[in-house]
């Protein structure tokens, strides 16, 4: 069998799909868990990409065509000139560095940062973990030779090559998505050093070839530019206009794919690249899957309880209203924030309407940037809706109102290792494949009590955060 492999290093764990080259059917897969915690020794994702190829029964397919490593986004990972980290990659949801993005905003304002890089700094941003550890670890940041991202660093184990793509580089604080260009003076002014940046390689190329020492079999075989995690599921998914893609993982994202770059004044919006030569405006949420997890912990009862508890709840939670900013929030850029539970009554105080108010609370920050995208001009005409939460019955059954427009769920899939495969075809055959995923359910919006809900959602953040 020819085949291509996927590659998903995500911050929960590492997965990788075998996908057969003429079908885009995966044959195998494998999926090993990362550390803990929002500061991660990079050879853990090393050693995590290992065991899941070994797993997947990589070195056993026939004729491997192609590889490519779809990564979480943003993150620090600072090698000294041997290439071995010098300090743990902060990952995008390390929030130490919070201090140095206001400290980038007030000095330049929104406007200049969104017209020069596409996005605002906020702590998840590269460039301002690089600032963080300059001040807080200076013996640190003076041994830092070369910068990367978490994808950029399994490249180099692959390979030998530091290597990255557009869409992972326009996540960094210091790279022009629209131009396709590195900022050094921006490392200079905020780190005090220009270090080795990953080499950028275009949409549909190889950056290196898998060394020796990965895999004696298939050694030489092309690894494509990788994307971030992103970009990839965009590339998976195969995006058309009017589609938008709401992933509700350990984040929650909201992006699509379009042919020029958004400029969001506001600074809400993230102005990446895509994984083709496009563009993908981006808005993400730190807080997503885990309000779930967490709101189930409160109750005593498993996830599959909490959904059914989610799906017994009255439609608007009888008033129940959850902001769910459990660690702070990135849209909007609240680092400091927590969550709150408004609306209490003795009437609805029950098990069933705070499972609700989660579920609601969630699709409610996402819904509002749905309708940040539509302001930016961006099409919104169907949402496919993706990750782990997209599983349970209650967040669908509910997303299509809240959304106020159409909601596909696809097959399930680990699509962002999925597009890593798709990309590693591409490089490999010199042409994108046409894989479309089969959807399984679609609805629409059905009942008048999403826009209460929404207007209460809305009133409270206001009263709690004032101007978000």
């Amino acid at each position: 069998m020819r085949a291509v492999v996927g590659v998903d290093s995500s911050t929960q764990s590492c997965k990788v799909v075998v996908v057969n080259a003429e079908s885009g059917e995966v044959v195998r897969q494998a999926s090993v868990a990362h550390p803990e915690g929002t500061a991660v020794d990079p050879h853990a994702w090393t050693a995590a990409l290992r065991q899941a190829w070994d797993d997947a029964g990589v070195e056993n397919v026939d004729e491997l065509l192609g590889v490519s490593v779809g990564g979480q986004q943003h993150g620090m990972v600072a090698l000294d000139h041997d290439g071995e980290p010098v300090f743990d990659a902060l990952l995008w949801n390390d929030t130490r560095s919070a201090a140095q993005a206001e400290r980038m905003v007030a000095e330049r304002g929104v406007p200049f940062w969104v017209a020069t890089v596409g996005s605002a700094p906020v702590a998840s941003l590269t460039l301002t973990k690089l600032a963080w550890l300059r001040e807080a670890e200076p013996a640190v940041a003076a041994r830092v030779a070369s910068v990367g991202l978490p994808h950029d660093f399994l490249n180099l184990q692959l390979t030998g090559e530091l290597f990255t793509d557009r869409s992972d580089a326009s996540g960094t604080g210091y790279f022009d998505p629209a131009s396709g260009t590195y900022l050094p003076e921006l490392l200079e002014e905020y780190f005090g050093a220009v270090p080795q940046l990953s080499r950028v390689v275009a949409p549909g190329y190889a950056g290196g070839t898998l060394s020796a020492s990965w895999s004696t079999r298939h050694a030489g075989t092309p690894v494509a530019a990788g994307a971030g995690d992103n970009a990839a599921a965009a590339l998976g998914l195969g995006l058309e206009r009017g589609d938008v893609a709401v992933s509700i993982g350990t984040s929650g994202t909201v992006f699509a794919s379009t042919d020029r770059p958004v400029a969001d004044a506001t600074g809400a919006i993230n102005g990446f690249a895509d994984a083709t030569g496009r563009f993908l405006p981006l808005l993400a949420t730190l807080n997503a899957a885990r309000v779930f997890t967490a709101t189930a912990e409160m109750l005593g009862v498993d996830l599959a309880e909490f959904d059914r508890l989610a799906s017994e709840g009255a439609p608007d939670a009888d008033g129940l209203t959850m902001i769910p900013y459990l660690d702070g929030e990135r849209s909007p850029n609240l680092p400091d924030a927590t969550g709150a539970l408004l609306g209490l009554t003795r009437a609805g105080m029950s098990p069933e309407n705070l499972a609700r108010a989660a579920v609601l609370g969630v699709l409610a920050s996402l819904a509002e940037g749905l309708e940040k995208l539509k302001a930016q001009g961006v099409p919104v005409e169907r949402v496919l809706l993706i990750g782990g939460g997209s599983k349970s019955r209650s967040v669908r059954e509910a997303s299509a109102s809240m959304f106020g427009v159409p909601v596909a769920v696809p097959q399930p899939h680990e699509y962002v290792a999925l597009g890593a495969a798709r990309q590693a075809m591409w490089a490999a055959t010199g042409e994108l494949p046409n894989w479309r995923p089969a959807l399984t359910e679609e609805m629409t919006p059905c009942g008048d009590w999403a826009a209460e809900t929404l207007g209460r959602y809305r009133d409270a953040r206001e009263r709690l955060h004032p101007g978000s």
